[in-house]
């Protein structure tokens, strides 16, 4: 059974930084293909947030986080990770971890096509 988990949340001042990572775990060959990372905050959709595709050089960031967050991926391509600066009130939310072995059947920036999730992690900005 494939886990993510996600690891780095917390809360920072208007202006900060932080960097998250999802790590996946009990896959049988290889590491999840597809991953990349979703937010939800109270009373709200989950929204994408930045994407990671396979090919390894094309990536897709929200426009309210772009030139803000940088999504990454290690070598052994199982762990991603988020580093998000500039960080705004708005930021706000639970982030989570999401992938899958195949393409996303909606599209890279909707959730409800990925298969596996993690618990997610919270990120609190105050101004």
């Amino acid at each position: 059974q494939v886990q993510l988990a996600e690891s780095g949340g917390g809360s920072v001042q208007a202006g900060g930084s932080l960097t998250l990572a999802c790590t996946a775990s009990g896959y049988t060959d290889s590491p999840p293909k597809y991953m990349g990372w979703f937010r939800q905050a109270p009373g709200k959709e989950r929204e994408s947030v930045a994407i990671r595709y396979p090919d390894g050089g094309n990536t897709y960031y929200r426009h309210t986080v772009k030139g803000r967050f940088t999504i990454s991926q290690d070598p052994a391509k199982k762990t991603v990770y988020l580093q998000m600066t500039s960080l705004k009130p708005e930021d706000t939310a639970m982030y989570y971890c999401a992938a899958d072995f195949r393409p996303p059947r909606f599209g890279w920036t909707d959730a409800a096509g990925y298969n596996y999730w993690g618990l997610g992690t919270q990120v609190t900005v105050s101004s």
